[in-house]
Parts: structure tokens; sequence; C-alpha cells
């Protein structure tokens, strides 16, 4: 009994912590556009696994599904070929370094090309086959981070307790960074 009991009150105690530990930042992105992103920047002294289940792009319809990727740094991306017509991916640069800029070439459909994203940054896709598709892969640097909906609503869970650099992506316009202190609940706005 007495170990049951040890068992339970360190269970509780777990629980309680962990609780105490991990806040939520929420908040409103204004000036919406397309598509955009808010992210917890890099942590000083912290470094997150690389996930090994890969993301997936899938060109259809001559466009990029989805249009607007976030990944964790580390992590690889299979770009699939469904549509019936060959396609190419290519980036320019990387958050506008263009020593980062890079050509998976073109293949034919049915196949698919991978690439590990090491580097934190927005990745432009672009394909050289066809000018109207556009595409973005948000490369993040933890896994604190959310899609902020049409009307620029977002909701990133399970922060630890703590002053960060939070930053929203949004399409077509440059990002925006802001510090903030997380405890608990915690609003912050773009």
């Amino acid at each position: 009994m007495v170990k049951r009991n040890v068992f339970l009150a360190l269970i509780l105690v777990t629980v309680v912590t962990a609780g105490a530990y991990a806040g939520t930042l929420k908040g409103k992105v204004s000036s919406m556009t397309k598509s955009g992103v808010v992210y917890v920047d890099r942590i000083a002294g912290k470094t997150f696994p690389a996930t090994t289940v890969p993301y997936q792009i899938d060109q259809h319809g001559q466009s990029f599904e989805p249009r607007v990727l976030v990944i964790p740094q580390g992590a690889t991306v299979v770009f699939k070929n469904s549509d019936t017509v060959a396609h190419n991916v290519r980036w320019p640069a990387i958050s506008g370094d263009k020593s980062l800029a890079h050509n998976l070439g073109t293949w034919a459909s049915g196949d698919n090309r991978k690439f590990r994203f090491d580097r934190p940054g927005v990745v432009p896709l672009l394909c050289n086959m066809h000018a109207e598709m556009v595409g973005y892969i948000i490369v993040v640097p933890t896994p604190y981070y959310a899609y902020a909906t049409p009307a620029g609503d977002y909701t990133v869970r399970d922060i630890p307790d703590g002053h960060y650099s939070v930053t929203v992506w949004r399409e077509g316009k440059p990002a925006e960074t802001r510090q903030v202190t997380v405890a608990g609940n915690t609003d912050l706005n773009f």
C-alpha cells in the first residue's frame, strides 16, 4: 500500500509540475493575406531532435498542396508529382540567402524527390515548368508553432513558461518578430 501511495504521489507531482510550466500563446494576426504562421524562434542553449517522419508536398492540379507547409528544422520533405505532366521543384533562396538555392530537377508523373531542410527559414517553392505554381515551406527551429486562420487567429500550445522571440510569417509581407514572456495563458497580437 505504501509503494502504491508513493507511486500515485509521484504521478500527481509529475502532472501538476508539467501543467505549471507549459503555457498557451494565442492572439490575432492583422493584415492577413492568404496564409500565416506564428512560431517561437530559436531558444538559446536549446535544441530539438529532428523528426524521422517525412512531410509531403504534392504537385496536383498544377499547384503545390499544401501551398504552405510548416516543418521542424531537420525534417525531410517528399515532393510528389500526382499530375499527368512533368514538374520541377526549386527554390531561389532560403530567407533571402541565395547561397541556399536548390533545384531538385524535373520528374515525370508518379515520381517523387526528397530533401532534408537543415536550416530554418522561409523556402519559396517554384516550378520551372509552370510559372503559376508557388508554394512555401516554413522551416522552424522549435516545435512551438501554429497556422493562423484566414481571420488571423492562432494558438500555440504547450510552450514552457519563459521569455521568447515569436515570429509571424504572412504570405506577401515581411516577417515580424516580437518579444513575449509566456506564463500560463498569454496573449500576443501582431
